[in-house]
């Protein structure tokens, strides 16, 4: 009982000197009086408020706002794993998988948001697998069947991180909405010459 007494009575000191020991800066304009001086004492008292309730004081929202969003590297650090989630998920991953593993993340994002482009565009099937095993689209694909990646194997990890980050939009890609093909640097097809270039990102030129 003692301990909340005195309390009250910190709170009650700490609430009176914060309520005189703000000043608005000489001479400022009305607009302005909201900028104002604390005196730093009123910050001991809460603190000995907050040690005797054991209360902590909120988070201004000004510095939840300046945390900076996950990188792209710490995302896929947070989503590898050795089995992706579902089918579809595991079909995008092995997209990436065969077809970027040797890329920069960047990379391997663009390649995943190429399939999930095709997917929305009306121009492919409308599931990922669908543009995956589609005839004659991935050259890693054999007879429509998508071959067993090395799941043991750290890039196959980093490959499901990228399909989840890709469907969950957890990051921007590199490429547009409209960019539905790509090809190596190290070779040229002549498909190519007909579409608008939008990107290269390592070896992979991208298209609209």
């Amino acid at each position: 009982m003692t301990r909340i007494f005195r309390a009250a009575g910190v709170a009650a000191a700490c609430a009176a000197l914060s309520a005189t020991a703000t000043v608005a800066a000489p001479n400022a304009p009305a607009h302005s009086l909201a900028v104002q001086a604390e005196n730093p004492f009123a910050g001991l008292f809460r603190s000995a408020v907050a040690a005797f309730t054991g209360n902590r004081a909120p988070v201004p929202a000004a510095a939840v706002a300046a945390v900076p969003p996950p990188s792209l590297d710490q995302l896929v650090t947070q989503y590898a794993a050795d089995a992706a989630a579902d089918t579809e998920q595991d079909c995008l991953a092995s997209a990436v998988y065969f077809e970027s593993r040797g890329e920069p993340i960047e990379g391997q994002l663009a390649v995943a948001q190429v399939v999930i482009n095709r997917s929305v565009s009306g121009r492919y099937p409308p599931d990922l697998c669908g543009v995956i095993t589609q005839h004659a689209q991935f050259s890693f694909v054999r007879n429509g069947r998508i071959p067993m990646a090395d799941r043991a194997s750290e890039a196959w990890r980093k490959a499901v991180a990228i399909a989840h980050i890709a469907e969950d939009k957890l990051a921007q890609a590199d490429v547009r909405s409209d960019v539905l093909w790509y090809h190596a640097t190290y070779v040229s097809p002549s498909w190519g010459k007909r579409l608008t270039r939008q990107a290269q990102i390592g070896l992979h030129i991208f298209y609209s």
